[in-house]
């Protein structure tokens, strides 16, 4: 049951490509009987040299009310999980300590005497053991990985010290855990680098060593099980190595809030199986990864936000290959030029963000057919002309539609009236009457005037030279048009 529970976690994992949850992989076949137990025989017992370690290590963490369980497997407890071998001895598998959440409740490290729980070198008296989990366990006593860990056998498949604020370097004796699937260090105080050792351990399908100090470069990874690889907020740097393609099975990377450099490497599109690709908040540089003709199909998030690719554009059809893309982040990038008419065709599309660029001439018409488009922000750049959303779409997206601070653009009320605009202060409506762009009249090119502005509370006048008889006729416009607006309104 228990390795059922923690299996759910590493499938919402992978479900949620933006988070980071709690992952144990099941056990596989070895001598011991790997099938449902429904009962305990008369004889069946736990081996009495894992039953004495296990006591060492639940007093370690201050769970000394163990010691009173006669037999550890056959009165077990939410936190330790038993196989019996082909002679009804059973063994230890699996530990786990921490508040996992209201519904798991693993043996928690509170108690824990002489200044806060320790990792008893106990665990090494169990032969058997597959899983070992401890969650802010440690925290009132931070002390180092314990460097033993690494002598803990091929039966190890999962490793997990999430939140217990370890201390130091990461011993790289865990390379020696060839066999291990799960490698989760998220969220300590761990320093210097990432072993170069880690290399070897080719067997991997989850790596997790995101919200640490770690620093220097990311070793040459080649293991093609591997399906997740969560290093952010670290102080890695130099390039992302171009070896991950390697990886072959990879479905989610996220290497962001680090300092990478140089270009994102061409070979991660042939990633067939890469579902999110998170570089974001780096120093990267060389332009947009793109995908015309090949690679990255099964993308559905591409998070670049926070890299300084100064003067760069979007190519026409950067993203033409990318049809399953449902996150699309390029904020704060110094991107430049056009948006191009072309990611109208990701109609997938339900996030997307370009602010905080210096982007230029107009939001595509045809960004009215993204119908599943909840969130966009196009605010801070040097986007001019109508914004084409239908009302509809407006409300759809409320406040989560952002264009302010584009000087040149306006909202024309026929397609919704304030209610979808509360979120662009600012932005002014356009002129029905003449279509005309303030300052454009005699230039023979068609545009938009702007005549008032949202402002929070209500319409603003913004200054437009005219003559008091266009005013007037203007006027009355406006004024029968707000009185049909509201009719409708009502009767809706």
């Amino acid at each position: 049951m228990l390795s059922r529970v923690l299996l759910f976690f590493l499938l919402f994992l992978l479900l949620r490509p933006c988070s980071s949850e709690f992952t144990v992989v099941t056990p596989d076949s070895s001598n011991l009987v790997d099938s449902p137990q429904t009962g305990f025989s008369s004889r069946a017992r736990t081996d009495p040299n894992e039953q004495r370690a296990v006591y060492e290590i639940m007093a370690a963490t201050g769970n000394t009310w163990a010691a009173s369980i006669p037999d550890v497997c056959r009165g077990r407890w939410h936190g330790i999980e038993c196989m019996p071998d082909s002679d009804d001895v059973y063994h230890v598998v699996s530990l786990s300590f921490g508040a996992l959440s209201d519904d798991t409740a693993f043996p928690t490290c509170d108690d824990a005497p002489h200044g806060g729980a320790t990792l008893s070198p106990a665990v090494l008296r169990l032969p058997h053991l597959r899983s070992l989990f401890f969650y802010r366990c440690l925290t009132d006593n931070p002390q180092p990985i314990p460097a033993f860990l690494g002598r803990l056998g091929s039966t190890l498949r999962s490793l997990v010290l999430r939140d217990n604020g370890h201390v130091g370097p990461i011993p790289p004796e865990l390379s020696n855990l060839t066999l291990l699937r799960v490698l989760d260090l998220h969220g300590n105080r761990l320093g210097y680098s990432i072993p170069s050792s880690f290399s070897s351990l080719i067997n991997l399908q989850l790596l997790d060593l995101s919200g640490n100090q770690l620093g220097g470069a990311v070793p040459e990874l080649s293991s093609p099980s591997l399906s997740v690889l969560d290093l952010n907020h670290n102080l890695l740097h130099c390039r992302i190595p171009s070896s991950l393609s390697n990886c072959e099975s990879l479905l989610k990377i996220d290497l962001s809030r680090n300092r990478f450099i140089g270009s994102i490497p061409d070979s991660l599109k042939s990633l067939k199986n890469l579902i999110l690709l998170d570089l974001s908040h780096n120093s990267l540089s060389g332009g947009l990864p793109c995908s015309s003709k090949n690679g990255y199909f099964s993308l559905q998030a591409l998070i670049l936000n926070g890299n300084p690719m100064i003067s760069a554009t979007i190519p026409e059809d950067c993203f033409a290959g990318m049809k399953k893309l449902n996150t699309l982040i390029l904020s704060g990038m110094g991107l430049e030029g056009p948006i191009p008419e072309s990611m109208s065709e990701l109609q997938n599309l339900r996030v997307l963000h370009l602010d905080e660029n210096k982007l230029n001439g107009s939001i595509p018409d045809s960004f009215k057919g993204l119908d599943k488009l909840s969130e966009l922000r196009l605010e801070d750049n040097r986007l001019v002309g109508r914004i084409p959303f239908e009302r509809e779409m407006m409300w759809r997206m409320g406040r989560k539609l952002r264009v302010s601070n584009n000087s040149g653009l306006c909202f024309e009320m026929g397609n919704g009236g304030a209610e979808g605009l509360e979120s662009m202060a600012g932005i002014s409506y356009c002129d029905p009457e003449t279509m005309w762009h303030v300052g454009e009249e005699n230039s023979g090119r068609m545009g938009t005037k702007h005549l008032s502005a949202w402002m929070g509370g209500g319409w603003r006048n913004s200054v437009v030279s005219r003559s008091s008889a266009e005013i007037r006729a203007s006027g009355v416009l406006q004024i029968c048009f707000l009185l049909v607006l509201f009719f409708i309104v009502l009767v809706v």
